[in-house]
């Protein structure tokens, strides 16, 4: 008798679509709510009838499925952009065509110096007054 009562609540819990409740959804959409309820699930398989086990395993997916959208991680797994999209979509901005400048830059002759020792410099720096502070 309790295994009818739970597989008319398993199917009235499919067909009537109702939403689930923020505070049990909260619970649902962790990791630990995920395993209680792959534990039940499993239970029900060793446990109850194969039909009903299999309603049960049917009203876990859809109870995650449904938390997800009430708790919002349905919609930020869907729209946030993963590391490898956004990686690839600044990829495809960084292909640039070979440019006029950089080809006349390759042409350049290279810049060399004429002299290999640096001359001493024909001015000499003068500090300008401190005002008591220290010098760097």
């Amino acid at each position: 008798m309790g295994e009818l009562l739970l597989c008319i609540l398993f199917i009235i819990y499919l067909i009537m679509g109702y939403r689930t409740p923020e505070p049990i959804a909260n619970v649902v959409d962790t990791i630990v709510g995920k395993i209680v309820i792959f534990a039940a699930v499993i239970g029900l398989f060793m446990h109850a009838n194969p039909i009903v086990a299999v309603l049960g395993l049917l009203v876990a997916f859809d109870l995650m499925r449904r938390a997800s959208m009430v708790t919002g991680n349905d919609a930020l797994s869907a729209y946030l952009p993963t590391e490898e999209r956004k990686t690839s979509q600044l990829n495809a901005y960084n292909q640039f065509p070979y440019t006029l400048e950089q080809e006349m830059v390759k042409k350049m002759a290279p810049v060399v110096q004429t002299s290999s020792a640096l001359t001493k410099p024909s001015f000499s720096p003068v500090l300008d007054n401190l005002y008591d502070a220290s010098p760097i």
